[in-house]
């Protein structure tokens, strides 16, 4: 039984890797509560994320206007994590 349950982690890990994450830019049109983002991509599509854990930890404030790279989901492309705030 242990066998088949490691069979299948394998499979499951070689099928979707963590790594696969598009990366993005866009700017930040509204800030919602718990800290939610709704961004404005360079493309012209809208997107809801949140800020990444590092932003979090460091306390690093985002307020309207500024400019972020995100990265999207390939699975779900509406919705994103804040990974960097730029200048």
């Amino acid at each position: 039984m242990l066998g088949e349950t490691e069979d299948r982690t394998e499979r499951f890990n070689s099928i979707l890797p963590k790594e696969d994450a598009i990366e993005v830019m866009g700017k930040v049109v509204e800030k919602f509560k718990a800290g939610m983002f709704s961004i404005q991509l360079d493309a012209g599509r809208p997107v809801l994320a949140t800020m990444g854990g590092r932003l979090r930890r460091n306390r690093i404030k985002i307020m309207n206007g500024d400019r972020v790279t995100l990265e999207l989901s390939p699975y779900d492309l509406t919705k994103g994590r804040i990974t960097y705030r730029h200048k």
